[in-house]
């Protein structure tokens, strides 16, 4: 693979998921919520339980920041991913791992977040998942249309809280679909299903 930055020694010092949580300053309430509303299915953490015991799929590596809706939507969705399956995971903030951060753009050049990054035992490369799943970016397109349509003389700021307040009650279907997508990726990168 190609050079990285995330040696065994570096992966080591991310964060648990709850010293993430005691480092971030806004929207714990947001992270405990979707972390709540997260579900594994039996047949998913069998997937990935089966991965993990057979040592094909070690580490999972989160990039992310307490401030981002994307992020406390679906960091919790990776977390339960883990917990259901014995994948060690370790979290990044992104603003002080952009060297981190950098091997993993979006489109190779946005910083998007969250990154859940799936590794062998020896921290090699094996698949990546970034920001939220296509379901969501499809529906996030139809939810702002359909709020211009429903609110056309609304202030800015109304527009967003309305489109803010209808992309929240989806949260729950985008972390189904959040599941679908990385156990895809990682079916794929390791050609099994």
């Amino acid at each position: 693979g190609k050079a990285t930055v995330v040696t065994p020694a570096r992966f080591a010092q991310g964060l648990s998921y709850k010293d993430f949580l005691g480092q971030a300053k806004v929207n714990l309430d947001q992270f405990e919520a979707n972390y709540k509303s997260a579900q594994v299915s039996a047949n998913d953490a069998a997937f990935f339980k089966g991965l993990a015991a057979s040592g094909r799929v070690s580490k999972m590596l989160v990039i992310g920041e307490d401030w981002c809706p994307d992020v406390y939507r679906g960091m919790p969705v990776a977390v339960k991913v883990a917990e259901a399956s014995g994948i060690e995971i370790r979290i990044f903030p992104r603003d002080k791992n952009l060297d981190i951060m950098t091997e993993f753009l979006n489109q190779g050049q946005f910083q998007s977040i969250p990154v859940a990054v799936f590794y062998t035992k020896d921290v090699r490369h094996i698949a990546h998942w970034t920001e939220r799943p296509a379901f969501a970016n499809a529906e996030r397109v139809q939810i702002t249309d359909q709020a211009k349509k429903d609110l056309p003389s609304a202030s800015e700021q109304d527009f967003r809280a309305e489109v803010r307040k209808r992309t929240t009650v989806r949260y729950p279907v985008w972390q189904q679909e959040t599941v679908k997508e990385i156990r895809q990726l990682v079916a794929r990168a390791l050609g099994t299903s």
